[in-house]
Parts: C-alpha cells; structure tokens; sequence
C-alpha cells in the first residue's frame, strides 16, 4: 500500500490497520518513497506461543527476591574495590 504524508495524517488508522495485517505501508513524498510502516511480530509471537502453552506469563508483576549470597557478594565486591582504588 503507498500513501502520501498528506494523506498519512488523516488516514493513519487504515494504515496501521494494514500494518497489523501484514502489508507493508510505503510512505511517499512528492512520489518519492521516504519511509515503510510495517507490522511488529513479537507481541503476536507470544501470543501464539502463550496459546500453544509453551510459555506461560508471569503469575503477577513482582519484584525479584535478593537473595543473601548475592547481597555479600556484592559488598566484598564493593569492599576490593575501595582497597583497589586506595
């Protein structure tokens, strides 16, 4: 599909509509092409492997436990650095 950035602002709904659909969107200027819209596939890529259950999402957004091995690493990490840096 070729549309011309005039007609982009007012038919930019039709446009992504055909993004979302596949086709690509050829974005011209005085007959030149300056630009391609085009579909992005990661959303619907989950989605179809979420639906074929070979992923699952997460149960509920949280954030990640710190484990207490991590927290002494780091401040041994932090007490080389500052001898280093003496």
């Amino acid at each position: 599909m070729d549309i011309t950035v005039d007609e982009l602002s007012s038919g930019l709904g039709a446009a992504l509509t055909s993004a979302r659909a596949g086709k690509d969107v050829v974005i011209t200027e005085d007959g030149v092409p300056v630009a391609r819209l085009t579909g992005v596939e990661g959303a619907t890529l989950l989605a179809k492997l979420a639906g074929e259950g070979l992923i699952s999402p997460p149960a509920e957004d949280r954030a990640v436990p710190r484990l207490p091995q991590a927290e002494a690493a780091k401040d041994a990490l932090s007490s080389l650095l500052g001898r280093l840096r003496r």
